[in-house]
């Protein structure tokens, strides 16, 4: 590597660092809480609550490192590589770790075999990303597509985390999932088919600090924001949903209102091809 190609740009892999830093706590939070759910549940409890926190701390890091990288020109081959390092702890281990931790006592060999299904396939979609992006890099130099195939696993962490956190408080106080922990390994499953499905997301790659809004839209965002912090028990994992169930619905939506969301969001919509990505 030559003396440009080794530069490590401090901003945007900070903010990865701060992704590899939350989900490394959160896998010692699990483990921490494993040793104890058969001598004190409660405490287990709130280190798994603990754990969710991180991996919804990491989803926001990814989410800052990739926009701070684009908006100063820095995307690089380092960074991508640094990122996907980290997602696979913060998205990848992290969340396969947790449920397998939950549902460990009823079903642990299924359990096992579901954690291990949902980590490989992260880690396929990620070494995917990689290689479709550097033959991406060496064909053209424009940034690429501003919506991608598939669900990103960033997203799939995080609304495993956030579904989490809400059976908790729906069951007792965010301490005790009771029977509604047998929700996770299906969702493992499916969210395992749709990091490979055809389905489209928006990508959020136009989202930066130059987006602009007209005042009705800065408001509406500004309240999603408030309600979100206001009921951060549900409200985190019904966005993660509809972003989810966005994917399903878009195929049959009309160009003009394709645009119209994503442009809500801060996307440019764009009929453009996609990529895939992490």
């Amino acid at each position: 590597m030559n003396e440009q190609q080794s530069k490590i740009y401090l901003l945007p892999n900070l903010m990865t660092a701060g992704n590899l830093f939350c989900g490394f706590t959160a896998t010692l939070r699990i483990l921490e809480g494993a040793l104890l759910q058969s001598t004190n549940a409660d405490a287990a409890a709130d280190l798994f609550h603990e754990a969710i926190w991180f991996i919804l701390g990491a989803f926001v890091f990814d989410f800052l490192d990739g926009r701070l990288a684009r908006l100063g020109g820095h995307d690089s081959a380092f960074g991508r590589e640094f990122d996907s390092l980290a997602d696979i702890v913060s998205f990848g281990v992290a969340p396969a770790l947790l449920v397998y931790r939950i549902v460990l006592q009823e079903f642990r060999t299924a359990c096992w075999i579901i954690a291990l299904v949902y980590l490989c396939c992260g880690a396929l979609r990620l070494a995917r990303f990689n290689t479709v992006s550097a033959a991406h890099h060496r064909e053209s130099s424009s940034s690429g597509s501003k919506s991608f195939t598939g669900f990103p696993i960033p997203a799939a962490a995080g609304l495993i985390a956030s579904i989490t956190l809400f059976l908790m408080w729906l069951a007792e106080g965010e301490h005790h999932i009771g029977k509604w922990k047998f929700v996770l390994p299906p969702l493992l499953v499916f969210l395992s088919f749709m990091m490979f499905s055809r389905f489209e997301y928006p990508s959020f790659k136009a989202i930066n600090w130059k987006t602009k809004k007209s005042i009705p839209r800065f408001i509406g965002i500004f309240l999603i924001f408030i309600i979100t912090a206001l009921n951060y028990q549900w409200m985190p994992a019904v966005l993660f949903l509809a972003y989810l169930l966005y994917g399903f619905l878009r195929p049959w939506l009309s160009n003009e209102w394709r645009r119209e969301i994503e442009e809500e969001i801060g996307e440019e919509g764009s009929d453009e091809p996609t990529e895939q990505t992490s």
